[in-house]
């Protein structure tokens, strides 16, 4: 059934139809046009368009269209509607008649598709952020079983200095953590609700649109109709965050395609990602890192058509924006089978380290640590580089590594060589000198290594927490306390929150949201936020959650807290704070927020109380949802994010003077 006609004398042609239909791609869309559709009804009941009645049976119909398509998702291709939103219609009408007819009032395909589409982004960037860290981890299992192998570094595929392989790994762990950044901002933009906006001049009907996007799951309702409709920024940025990624993942593939290369022999594949030729018995090919590296083109396709489909069109729909979803959902869904086969990949590898420390040990990677030996023999490094030029080119032409020559023949480079030299050229000598923070000594990898499991960073060097000043002293309590509250987290079993904890934080936030102690969360919420959360669990159960949902660089609010009655004074709330304020310090954020009916617990923590008119004007928005808006009893306090101790900020109100 078209949701037009009457202005036409003549029914469209075969074949524009089949040009113009697209149902073939926007079926995926069908869930989400339903869930929007349910809203909408609300909507209409509150504003006297639908009776009680009418809004109920409305609601019962798509619940059942919803069962159906979850039961068979390809039972919307057997329709030849126009597009989702023709079929999702035509269906509600079969079950209830002209009433099915009465649901678009007021609204229009152009809000409805864009608010369709950014439900279903919000979902599947969920799924990707799952599945980067996930991906994350098999690097993070790969470094620590590999900490210690000797790998050959490269500059220009040239041999240059000797790394670890847990090292490698933890570079692209930094990589995708930058990722994983990307994607979170983008949901974030992302997060704004079009529906009512109507065609492109809003609706008529008094819809109040904050309540609408909150019962869709929305942080807020977008705030220009002309541009909500006509905005596809937010399928811009995810395909630029898969692009990105992609050049991650292809990267990650080039180098293990190299080291898996019978000239370099650094790793076998195993034989889960690896095919034979049809000719040649001998082969074991590396077809899922090629596939890989092959597949982030069709990436960079799909958003370079999206950025030269929107570069020119006028204010607000227009049909070119019809191409927005077959390139999305092709890129994010290629993105997320290479995530997943990146796993794979990672799970399997096995590395020959006897083959990896003798390529290390050639290539005369160690000509560095002589320069070095030579610059504490006090010549200046210009000097000291030159000559070993010239001792690297004769053991070229020699045809031995640096250290087989005797002291006398290294003594006619420099007569401030002695015995003491060797120890400084071997393999062990330059892994172990790299102790900087992000170096690639054994030590400096473990120390990373349980830095990020335990969700921090060490930010200071061990010679800077042994000095013996105030300020050093400070600093090293300072750095103990965090530990031990770490430490404390991680024995209460406080953990950052999987997909698999969705239900059961829904739980507990709805349970204190009823009691009007926090604000409800929907559970697509909790989804978009699943990064934020931490859980509490005892015995395996999850019985407490929290959030740090980070508004701008910088600024954090802690929010939907919640401990199960039964188990309350046991330390976990605080424990959740605690492991909350440790990544708040991790990814270097200056304040930390909360709203609280609860102030001396937060106070103990080291919060202290603020002005509510210094808060940002995103933060007051959220109150636009909270049923006690207009009688608000809770406190605003602050945590500032520090080392050393800092000026308490202006406007703040010390615990002592809490009334």
């Amino acid at each position: 059934m078209a949701l037009w006609g009457g202005r036409f004398k003549q029914q469209a042609s075969t074949q524009f139809k089949a040009f113009n239909d697209s149902l073939p791609v926007d079926f995926r869309l069908a869930e989400q046009d339903i869930v929007g559709s349910v809203a909408w009804s609300k909507a209409l009941l509150k504003v006297g368009v639908l009776s009680a009645t009418e809004q109920h049976d409305l609601e019962q119909a798509l619940g059942s269209l919803i069962e159906e398509v979850q039961a068979n998702p390809q039972v919307v291709l057997e329709s030849d509607a126009e597009d989702i939103h023709s079929w999702v219609e035509g269906k509600l009408i079969d079950k209830v008649g002209d009433l099915g007819k009465k649901l678009h009032t007021g609204r229009s395909r152009n809000d409805q598709v864009a608010t369709d589409l950014k439900l279903w982004c919000k979902q599947k960037g969920g799924e990707l952020l799952l599945s980067l860290v996930n991906f994350q981890q098999a690097l993070m299992d790969l470094s620590q079983r590999e900490r210690a192998t000797v790998l050959p570094g490269y500059t220009h595929l040239q041999r240059a200095q000797p790394v670890t392989f847990g090292h490698w790994c933890l570079a692209y762990v930094e990589m995708f953590d930058r990722d994983i950044g990307r994607l979170k901002d983008a949901l974030y933009r992302a997060d704004t609700s079009p529906l009512g906006s109507g065609a492109l001049a809003g609706t008529a009907y008094p819809i109040n649109r904050m309540e609408l996007a909150a019962d869709l799951g929305f942080r807020r309702a977008t705030m220009n109709s002309l541009d909500a409709v006509s905005d596809r920024d937010h399928v811009i940025e995810l395909l630029s965050s898969a692009s990105i990624s992609m050049m991650h993942l292809s990267r990650f593939a080039e180098d293990l395609i190299f080291y898996n290369s019978g000239e370099a022999g650094f790793i076998e594949l195993s034989d889960e990602v690896t095919s034979g030729s049809s000719l040649m018995p001998q082969k074991k090919n590396p077809d899922a890192l090629e596939l890989i590296r092959g597949k982030s083109g069709r990436v960079y396709g799909a958003m370079t058509a999206m950025m030269m489909t929107m570069k020119a069109l006028p204010l607000a729909y227009n049909k070119d924006m019809q191409e927005d979803k077959e390139g999305l959902f092709d890129a994010l869904d290629t993105w997320q089978q290479c995530l997943d086969m990146g796993v794979m990949v990672a799970q399997g590898l096995r590395v020959n380290s006897t083959r990896t420390l003798a390529a290390a040990q050639q290539g005369y990677a160690n000509a560095t640590e002589l320069a070095d030996y030579l610059v504490s023999k006090d010549i200046p490094f210009r000097e000291a580089h030159h000559i070993v030029g010239e001792a690297v080119l004769a053991a070229i032409e020699a045809g031995k590594p640096l250290e087989d020559f005797s002291l006398s023949e290294l003594k006619q480079y420099s007569d401030r060589i002695e015995e003491d030299v060797y120890k400084h050229l071997s393999i062990e000598s330059c892994l172990d000198k790299r102790e900087v923070l992000g170096g690639t000594s054994r030590s400096q990898v473990q120390k990373t290594i349980e830095s990020i499991q335990s969700g921090k960073h060490e930010i200071l060097g061990s010679h800077v927490l042994g000095g013996t000043g105030t300020d050093q002293i400070q600093l090293a309590l300072k750095q103990v306390q965090q530990r031990l509250n770490a430490q404390k987290a991680e024995a209460l079993s406080v953990r950052r929150a999987k997909m698999t904890d969705v239900d059961q934080i829904l739980r507990i936030v709805s349970y204190w949201s009823e009691k009007g102690e926090t604000l409800p969360r929907s559970r697509d919420n909790i989804i978009h936020d699943i990064q934020n959360f931490v859980v509490a669990e005892v015995e395996g159960a999850v019985i407490g959650c929290a959030c740090l949902y980070i508004y701008q660089t910088g600024l954090a609010e802690v929010r939907s807290v919640g401990v199960d009655v039964d188990v309350q004074g046991k330390g976990q709330g605080r424990a959740m704070i605690q492991y909350l304020l440790e990544q708040a310090r991790h990814i270097e954020l200056k304040r930390v927020i909360v709203l609280t009916r609860v102030p001396d617990f937060f106070a103990k923590l080291g919060f202290i109380r603020t002005a509510m008119a210094s808060l940002p004007e995103k933060v007051m928005k959220d109150c636009d949802i909270c049923p006690k808006k207009n009688a608000c009893d809770e406190v605003a306090m602050e945590y500032v994010v520090r080392i050393t101790e800092q000026p308490m900020p202006a406007g703040a109100i010390p615990v002592n003077q809490l009334a």
